[in-house]
């Protein structure tokens, strides 16, 4: 259904809930596409002035002042905002019931908590929503899948498509296998050195961008989201199909402290 007629549609929906509903559903969608097309804009300019065209020019040929083309440039948001797909994005993590995962819980809604921000920094508006144990699909519409692969077969599902690393199961741990190498990548040893260790995927798929964030040891997701807040700049590349890491944390008091990829980048180019 094409923008226009989504809008008659609302327009003559006679149930006022399901139009209040809609329209609110479609003013967050305009949003993040007009914020989408701001990025297009400003990445548009920036390219025209690395092929030699000065911003007088440009603004010229664009229709516009060259003050505008200064505040286009300061305003309008960072690239890298494409690493998440257009917007809105959905945040999931998996449902738990029992105390037994009361730590993991932690890591999980850590970690959240701190994709949230980052995609609010980068305007992008986001919904939550929780993976059931037996999930194997991911909503529809750009996402982020923070979930261990114990905890739901969907998470399981997205690292076997990896292009660069396997996920297998030794002596009951998970680890992450480089298959160019066969390097395995797992929990430290001696578990009191304070190092959790998981797993950052992100892929295009469908129109539509899927994220994922996988703990393999306690604060393994929280390592992750930690790592990303930061390098999320230097991850996206407009050329990439995918991207993965393994990315391994230290932690103190339930608290990441630093965070570092221990392989990769792994990137696949259209």
């Amino acid at each position: 259904m094409g923008g226009t007629s989504e809008f008659e549609h609302v327009r003559s929906e006679p149930d006022p809930i399901r139009r209040g509903r809609r329209a609110t559903e479609l003013i967050t969608l305009y949003q993040q596409r007009a914020a989408e097309l701001a990025r297009l804009r400003k990445e548009a300019i920036e390219e025209a002035h690395r092929k030699g065209l000065n911003y007088t020019e440009i603004a010229e040929l664009l229709g516009i002042t060259k003050g505008r083309i200064s505040q286009i440039k300061s305003g309008a948001p960072p690239a890298e905002r494409a690493f998440f797909g257009v917007g809105p994005v959905a945040v999931g993590v998996p449902r738990r019931d029992t105390a037994d995962d009361a730590v993991v819980d932690a890591s999980d809604r850590a970690a959240r908590q701190l994709i949230e921000k980052v995609l609010a920094r980068l305007s992008l508006a986001t919904s939550r929503y929780e993976i059931d144990p037996d999930a194997q699909d991911v909503p529809a519409g750009d996402t982020v899948v923070i979930c261990d692969p114990g905890s739901a077969p969907v998470a399981q599902e997205l690292l076997a498509a990896d292009d660069a690393l396997n996920l297998e199961k030794v002596d009951g741990e998970w680890c992450l296998v480089d298959k160019a190498t066969g390097r395995r990548y797992s929990r430290p040893a001696q578990r009191q050195s304070g190092v959790d260790i998981g797993f950052l995927g992100r892929r295009e798929e469908d129109g539509r961008v899927i994220v994922q964030i996988a703990g393999l040891t306690d604060a393994g997701a929280h390592g992750v989201a930690h790592w990303l807040d930061s390098n999320v700049a230097a991850l996206y590349e407009p050329s990439a199909r995918s991207v993965s890491a393994v990315v391994e944390c230290e932690v103190a008091d339930l608290e990441v402290t630093d965070s570092r990829a221990v392989a990769g980048p792994f990137t696949t180019r259209r």
